[in-house]
């Protein structure tokens, strides 16, 4: 039940007199008499509400804000702030502030907002938790990460080709993760039950390849760099493929197969039979605004397999990432995650791209991003921004955007 409430002041008086009212009704204050004190506190399933004095020494409650929505978005803050300080209370509420009180407060108003705020986070987590509850069967939502209109795709492909149960070419430049693609496709398929094996196309014989088949009977055969084949092993392959009870055979590759045919370094055929059904992943040069939510969630991983604590990662830092062209991708991102979940280095600045191309592509994501928070509704968007009409559609045009494409 959401009924916490992390009380932040850095008077020792007002903060146990304002948790005192708080037990009164029931809640469950939670005292902190500083930022310092308070960040521990803050985290995306946080059940309950924030409370913070504005004025406080070292960090200020405004700093709080600033974190606790770098954490969660949609984590309620009521600021506290002095009697007549309207500006103050004006700014916070423009900095996202779910509402403010003056102090000295009336224990009445104090639990009025309290209420309002705490229903309004737990309509917020039950929704969250429907929506996980939903997409726990989903792989597709589960393993490929990314808010951009292209992840979206991306994932509505893994989920059609998984239902046609065809042999599919999965394509993408190097890093981009074939792999994962193909596990997803296995597991949203109807053979999730059976078998999945990986199996390099470079050094594959005729007869590792029968063996491979007998073995992933029922299941899902995964050929990395499928180009990388001799032509008998591509023989043998159609082959098999043509076999009425053949496993299902995902083929990975960041080569262009069609020109390969061309040449006659890849058997036509088989082009044509993986060709049918395909799925193609796009670099992140082409989805920057998916290179915090992948890099967030890269540093995660690396802090849960070593054990280590989790690391704040600031504003700067991912728009830094942002500018970067990622050449190695996916991989190349997990490994900058990995060394700074470690404390080994920040992300290097971006190579090859000057200033004005780095800022061009920040923008470019704050735009998707408003878009999307309001589902392509332009005059919202750009009141969000800050942006008089004319300037905000002047943007989307440069960067090639349109609100419809972001209205569900």
């Amino acid at each position: 039940m959401t009924r916490r409430v992390l009380l932040v002041d850095d008077d020792a008086s007002v903060r146990e007199a304002l948790g005192q009212t708080l037990e009164l009704a029931d809640l469950v204050p939670v005292l902190a008499g500083s930022y310092i004190e308070a960040k521990d506190h803050i985290t995306p399933d946080f059940e309950g509400v924030v409370v913070s004095d504005i004025r406080m020494p070292g960090k200020d409650g405004f700093a709080l804000l600033g974190f606790t929505h770098e954490v969660d978005p949609e984590l309620p803050v009521i600021l506290l702030t002095g009697e007549g300080d309207i500006p103050t209370a004006v700014r916070g509420m423009a900095a996202g502030a779910f509402d403010f009180l003056e102090k000295p407060c009336a224990p009445a108003d104090l639990l009025t907002v309290v209420e309002k705020a705490l229903k309004t986070r737990a309509l917020v987590l039950e929704n969250r938790s429907l929506k996980a509850q939903v997409e726990a069967g989903d792989a597709a939502a589960r393993l490929l990460r990314g808010t951009s209109a292209l992840s979206e795709k991306m994932r509505d492909d893994a989920r059609a080709v998984a239902r046609t149960m065809a042999d599919a070419l999965i394509t993408g430049e190097p890093g981009v993760g074939t792999s994962k693609m193909a596990e997803v496709v296995h597991l949203l398929s109807a053979v999730s039950r059976g078998p999945f094996l990986k199996i390099p196309g470079a050094g594959t014989t005729p007869d590792t390849l029968a063996a491979v088949f007998d073995e992933a009977e029922g299941g899902t055969i995964f050929i990395d760099e499928v180009a990388g084949m001799s032509q008998p092993a591509q023989f043998a392959l159609l082959e098999r493929l043509e076999q009425p009870s053949a496993p299902r055979v995902l083929a990975g590759t960041y080569q262009d197969l069609a020109k390969l045919t061309e040449t006659g370094a890849f058997n036509p055929d088989l082009y044509y039979r993986l060709e049918a059904a395909r799925i193609h992943i796009p670099p992140l040069r082409e989805r920057r605004e998916d290179i915090p939510t992948l890099f967030r969630h890269y540093v995660e991983i690396a802090c849960e397999q070593a054990a280590l604590p989790k690391p704040d990662i600031p504003t700067d830092v991912t728009n830094r990432l942002m500018g970067q062209d990622w050449p190695g991708n996916a991989r190349a991102l997990m490994n900058a995650a990995m060394r700074f979940a470690m404390g080994l280095a920040e992300p290097d600045a971006a190579g090859g791209q000057g200033l004005a191309e780095r800022m061009a592509d920040v923008e470019r994501a704050f735009l998707i991003e408003a878009l999307r928070d309001h589902e392509g509704r332009a005059t919202e968007a750009a009141r969000s921004l800050k942006l008089p009409r004319k300037t905000f559609y002047d943007k989307l045009a440069r960067h090639g955007l349109k609100p419809e494409d972001y209205r569900s």
